[in-house]
């Protein structure tokens, strides 16, 4: 009796042709593969127990089937699966970091903020990131961006925003007016004592040099606070 290898058992260079994500990929397309094939081809192979596909699945399923949470996991997080070792994880880090850029990549045209929405969705790579930021969006007249700015890189227990700085580059670029953009990896959506004294230091200063700040928002992978929507500018 004819018996079905379930390939997922095997070693990737044992799989019928057909079922190799690298070959899958040559002959029917990156879209043709799962999220988990994907994976397996920037591994290479598995473990003892598992191939590099079913390492790939576990992986995926362990962060929600989710590529913006596996972005969140650090190099060691990823060296803890048996199999995974710095070459792997580096890989996989890469991998997702193109991506990211690839996204974060301007358009032709300028974005036009009308809506806090907008600066999420352009901004919400930072919820992928386990350490916080501080960025800030520069505008012109038409509240188009000019250019996103990363202002500052700290730990965890927060980031510290420099108003030079920040009045600097708006200054240099011919701003209108400033959006502020940080994130809260913890996924708090609520501000800081901080967050809200730096908040009214900024507008002050803004106030001072006529360029405005427009919003402050705070991105989570959760979704998002903005201080414009909430009436706290």
């Amino acid at each position: 009796m004819h018996t079905v290898k379930d390939v997922s058992k095997l070693a990737i260079k044992q799989w019928a042709e057909d079922d190799r994500p690298r070959e899958k990929l040559l002959y029917k397309g990156a879209s043709a593969l799962s999220d988990a094939e994907l994976i397996a081809i920037l591994i290479g192979s598995g473990n003892r127990k598992e191939s590099a596909v079913e390492l790939s699945q576990r992986i995926l399923k362990e962060s929600g089937q989710s590529f913006s949470a596996l972005a969140r996991l650090t190099l060691h997080d990823l060296m803890n699966y048996p199999g995974i070792g710095e070459a792997k994880a580096i890989s996989i880090a890469a991998a997702l970091e193109v991506g990211r850029r690839r996204k974060a990549e301007s358009p032709t045209e300028r974005l036009k903020i009308t809506q806090s929405s907008q600066v999420y969705e352009e901004m919400f790579h930072l919820a992928d990131i386990n350490h916080e930021e501080f960025w800030v969006m520069l505008l012109d007249r038409a509240n188009q961006v000019i250019e996103k700015v990363r202002v500052s890189s700290g730990g965890v227990a927060g980031t510290v925003a420099d108003a030079r700085i920040i009045y600097k580059s708006a200054i240099q670029r011919y701003a209108s007016s400033i959006i502020l953009v940080h994130n809260h990896p913890s996924g708090n959506l609520r501000p800081s004592e901080q967050d809200i004294r730096l908040t009214k230091k900024l507008k002050a200063a803004g106030e001072v040099l006529e360029i405005p700040v427009l919003d402050h928002i705070i991105v989570t992978h959760r979704g998002y606070y903005s201080f414009m929507d909430e009436g706290n500018l």
